[in-house]
């Protein structure tokens, strides 16, 4: 670990010999084919034209390698010595597929603009430090191809991924990140919020022991979270719904019901017992208002009437956990 972050064990970009240049350009190539390949793999279920965008640079990336490959047979024989990105100081690393997952099309179209950009530099100043002519043109061909991926890449895009169809796939994404994460983490924290009210605060005024109340606000919390988490894993696996993982969407459920509980019952760590109860009060206002704001900005209810209903329901367990405590 510490050899990767301060360089222990690589060698400096300056001390390669041509041929290791070569080798490690050819290497380089190889693993960008395959990361293309990935994307596409994992684009092609959710994103299937722009799916063949990558299909396409992967194949550019192996006419790449061909012509380096071919080059270094000429100048230095059949064996090439495995020299990678991690054995050189200073050198850029990819990310390989599953580090820069979920997939997000965006996301995925801003990691290609930056693999080409550092393919870019390396060649510039791979060319710089050789002085066969043959090399040095096909280093600098290389350059001028990397820095032009990106309109390849536009070009790409508008074959495969028209104006409507780029829309359509901003939709689906747009879609599936309400499914997995904003659906299970409302849920989470519309029950974590509103669940909690009453044991917290009929055991603030059953006891007026702020620690104890603190206690049972703890406890409500995180069992609550350890349900629904659970109970959203089992209830549906996400292959006939389209709701994605059901691992994610369990642990965006149960992290958002306990921080929906936890967040009335920190105050009470406060030792005075009313302005603990007049801080928690503060903060369940302002968690039932986002809750009302989540449905109107993602789930497209009318905000006067999510926040009638979250309001509503909110103060009734409020005031039956109140009622409960001074019973």
């Amino acid at each position: 670990m510490l050899s990767r972050v301060f360089g222990f064990g690589r060698r400096p970009f300056e001390s390669l010999s041509e041929q290791e240049i070569l080798a490690l350009a050819i290497s380089s190539e190889e693993d960008d084919g395959r990361i293309y390949r990935a994307y596409a793999d994992g684009l092609a279920e959710s994103f299937p034209q722009s799916a063949k965008v990558f299909e396409e640079m992967a194949e550019e990336e192996d006419g790449h390698r061909d012509a380096l490959i071919e080059l270094f047979r000429k100048r230095f024989g059949e064996r090439i010595p495995l020299i990678r990105r991690e054995h050189v100081k200073g050198y850029f690393e990819r990310k390989p597929d599953w580090l820069v997952r979920p997939l997000g099309i965006e996301h995925v179209r801003r990691q290609a603009e930056a693999m080409e950009q550092q393919a870019y530099l390396f060649y510039v100043e791979a060319a710089k430090r050789t002085t066969d002519a043959s090399t040095r043109k096909l280093l600098d061909d290389l350059a001028i191809a990397e820095q032009g991926h990106e309109t390849l890449a536009q070009r790409l895009e508008q074959k495969h991924v028209p104006g409507d169809v780029k829309d359509e796939e901003a939709a689906a994404e747009q879609r599936q990140f309400i499914l997995t994460y904003v659906q299970p983490g409302l849920a989470g924290l519309m029950d974590g919020s509103v669940s909690t009210l009453a044991p917290i605060f009929a055991a603030a005024f059953a006891t007026h022991d702020t620690w104890q109340t603190f206690l049972v606000g703890l406890a409500a919390s995180i069992g609550a979270g350890i349900s629904m988490g659970f109970t959203e894993v089992a209830s549906d696996d996400g292959k006939l719904s389209g709701r994605g993982s059901p691992i994610k969407r369990g642990i965006t459920t149960g992290v958002m019901t306990s921080a929906g509980g936890l967040g009335h019952a920190l105050p009470y760590l406060i030792p005075h017992f009313w302005t603990a109860t007049a801080v928690a009060a503060v903060v369940v206002f302002f968690e039932l208002w986002a809750i009302a704001f989540v449905q109107n900005r993602y789930m497209q209810t009318p905000f006067l009437r999510a926040a009638f209903q979250v309001v509503l329901g909110g103060a009734l367990v409020f005031a039956a956990g109140v009622l409960i405590g001074n019973a």
